[in-house]
């Protein structure tokens, strides 16, 4: 590939009745800042959808014509609605995403960038919840999807948002995680699969904890039932590597706890001690006795922990 050639792809989205966000998801989509890439074309596979998501849809493929929709009469599952995509889509590079989700605006550049190099089959984003975790369940989907970006930077496991190289073209109708066996199929191929953590796609996580065991229910039962019947066994169904995961995390509470405590324990020294030079010694402290390890170069220490611009 020549160093100013664009990587074309073609962007699958599968939809049941997203009304509510399927004007985001399209408006995001076609406004993304794009260098190395180019989105040849946007096809929406909409499944017997009851709301006003289909007008929705070709409202914007009048204003774009890289927009197209594919409707399906019945549901069939996810499977099904991304072989529509598959056997449609013309580019070599696909990518897939959630009706539910909606695309950082580098999402796709910092995904398909990455098949500049020959030997990358699959690529997945990094899902961000936007549930604010004020209560108990958006404060579960905001740990669980920190311990999986951990877990990917270790071993990808990809799903919401993900590009692959279309080194086939049919999933079995009988999987139901499809991200996980496009991995399998990637593999099997000889190529890699990587994790894009700059590609940030956002969704909003259950908020009811019947909700929340529903989804990892299911997305269990699928992982296993793909590792019983095709022998591919995603990362997080790695019980000693989330465990080491979950240990992290419950280990950072643990220092968290202890620096609190020891923060409350020097804060109360210090009033106790403040009270005596008050109340005792009558010194107002007007000419102040330095902290000398606060007086450093802030600029040099700012620079410090400045990220560099992308």
């Amino acid at each position: 590939m020549a160093g100013d050639e664009k990587i074309r792809c073609s962007v699958g989205v599968t939809v049941y009745n997203e009304e509510k966000n399927i004007g985001n998801l399209l408006e995001a989509l076609l406004d993304q800042h794009l260098h190395r890439v180019e989105i040849a074309e946007i096809i929406i596979v909409a499944s017997a959808c009851e709301d006003d998501t289909v007008p929705i849809v070709q409202e914007f493929a009048a204003r774009d014509a890289r927009v197209k929709l594919i409707e399906q009469a019945r549901r069939e599952g996810k499977t099904s609605a991304v072989n529509l995509f598959l056997a449609a889509a013309t580019c070599n590079i696909c990518v897939v995403e959630s009706g539910d989700t909606v695309p950082h605006e580098y999402a796709v550049e910092h995904l398909v960038r990455m098949f500049a190099d020959p030997t990358v089959g699959m690529v997945g984003a990094q899902k961000v919840a936007v549930n604010t975790p004020t209560h108990i369940v958006g404060l579960l989907s905001h740990l669980r999807l920190r311990m999986e970006h951990t877990l990917c930077l270790e071993i990808p496991r990809l799903g919401e948002m993900i590009a692959f190289r279309k080194v086939f073209d049919y999933i079995p109708p009988d999987i139901a995680m499809d991200e996980a066996f496009v991995e399998a199929l990637v593999i099997k191929n000889g190529l890699s699969v990587q994790y894009a953590p700059d590609a940030v796609v956002y969704n909003t996580g259950p908020t009811t904890i019947p909700d929340f065991v529903r989804q990892r229910r299911r997305n269990h039962a699928g992982h296993l039932y793909l590792k019983h019947k095709y022998g591919y066994a995603v990362s997080s169904i790695q019980n000693r590597r989330v465990a080491r995961i979950a240990f992290n995390e419950v280990w950072g509470v643990v220092r968290l706890l202890w620096v609190l405590f020891l923060l409350a324990v020097l804060e109360a020294w210090s009033r106790v001690l403040g009270w005596y030079d008050f109340a005792v010694k009558r010194d107002r402290h007007v000419i102040w006795n330095m902290a000398w390890t606060q007086k450093q170069d802030v600029q040099s220490i700012r620079r410090q922990y400045e990220k560099p611009s992308i």
